[in-house]
């Protein structure tokens, strides 16, 4: 079984912010879900064809290992191959730049880090790293389609750098320090790029002190965007206090609410019903397990009639007369399931001129979102 670090890269944006969480995650199950499994398996493609690319392993040794890896695997679907090669590609691109001004630059696939120098047993594994003169570079894959993550001050990122910093530096003379997560099913790549002083400085003055709290179960608890994974968010007080400010919130004027009151209620109110679905889902789990809760009780929920046998159904209803037409309904599958049932390059080259992708609609979004304002005159146009 793999070893975990109670302090890992993944979670890091967590706990530097809320140091005790760590403490308070321990008497909470370790659970896997689908989306991370099926990460592992872009991860495990991913390897073996930048291994190939790079000489590391024959032709014959990697279509075996595929073959090996994507048979009976539930996960597979045909467009995982295309998203993967987007990762690939990306950084086969990188070594190709690095090499065209440093000839004897080197690539590593799955190169394990150890920044325990400033997080106690604190390591990882970077997904490809690249060392040119003065600059060495980690990319890293998301698989993941649910939330961009963005390499921009990105905490895992940087004690991955630091990790091989400590591997590499005394080889070779790495003065800047590039981070890149590549999210092909986002089409997004990012990059953040910092001097090796400053990362050290960073993980000197910031990660090493927070990190020792962190692991002594010590520190201030603090709410915010990083409690979304945390696996003591439906209990946590300090959630629940920071939440909590919207019941109690001091308006100026008793009879209305002005702009600047609305947009503060607006950007509470995203976590405010994130924590009581939250609540929610951890009470029900919690009650179908024989906890009580006082005032409340588990019921059955509505359901949908369906049909036990639908082929006999059929069978029957044509036997008596009834038109296929009537009985059965047929609709073409959405872009993203066909994608995933024939493959993201097939749906291009046959279907793409019959692919549009109309304006969305209009939603509220932070001021900080890369998206650009929503323009009415476009949205009449392309409609």
């Amino acid at each position: 079984m793999a070893k975990h670090a109670v302090l890992s890269a993944s979670s890091s944006h967590r706990w530097l912010k809320c140091p005790p969480s760590v403490e308070l995650e321990k008497g909470f199950e370790n659970k896997t879900s689908i989306f991370a499994e099926e990460g592992t398996l872009a991860h495990e493609l991913g390897e073996l064809s930048l291994r190939y690319q790079l000489g590391d392993i024959t032709k014959r040794s990697y279509d075996s290992k595929v073959k090996k890896l994507i048979t009976d695997n539930e996960l597979y679907t045909n467009d995982m191959p295309d998203y993967v090669e987007i990762y690939t590609d990306t950084c086969m691109e990188k070594v190709a730049a690095a090499k065209a001004t440093t000839p004897d630059a080197i690539a590593i696939v799955e190169q394990k880090l150890d920044f325990s120098q400033w997080v106690p047993d604190g390591f990882g594994t970077g997904d490809f790293v690249i060392i040119a003169d003065g600059t060495m570079e980690i990319c890293d894959l998301k698989y993941g389609k649910g939330v961009q993550v963005s390499a921009i001050d990105n905490s895992q990122m940087r004690l991955y750098a630091l990790g091989a910093i400590t591997e590499f530096s005394f080889l070779y003379d790495i003065q800047n320090v590039k981070m890149t997560i590549i999210q092909p099913r986002l089409d997004s790549i990012s990059t953040d790029e910092m001097t090796v002083e400053d990362l050290i400085k960073w993980a000197d003055e910031y990660v090493k002190p927070r990190a020792e709290l962190a692991i002594k179960g010590e520190g201030e608890f603090c709410a915010g965007d990083h409690c979304k994974f945390c696996k003591a968010k439906a209990v946590c007080k300090a959630r629940a206090e920071k939440n909590l400010e919207l019941a109690k919130y001091e308006f100026a004027d008793p009879s209305v609410l002005d702009n600047s009151e609305i947009a503060d209620v607006l950007a509470r109110a995203k976590e405010f019903t994130s924590w009581i679905t939250d609540i929610e889902d951890f009470a029900l789990q919690k009650a179908l397990s024989g906890e009580e809760y006082p005032g409340f009780k588990v019921v059955e929920g509505r359901s949908n009639r369906k049909w036990t046998d639908e082929k006999k159904v059929g069978e029957i209803l044509i036997e008596q007369g009834f038109l296929e037409n009537i009985i059965y309904t047929k609709k073409l599958t959405g872009i993203s399931n066909m994608e995933t049932a024939i493959g993201k390059k097939e749906v291009k080259r046959l279907l793409g001129d019959f692919i549009e992708k109309p304006p969305g609609k209009p939603t509220f979004a932070p001021i900080t979102d890369k998206r650009e304002p929503y323009n009415p005159a476009k949205a009449d146009f392309m409609g």
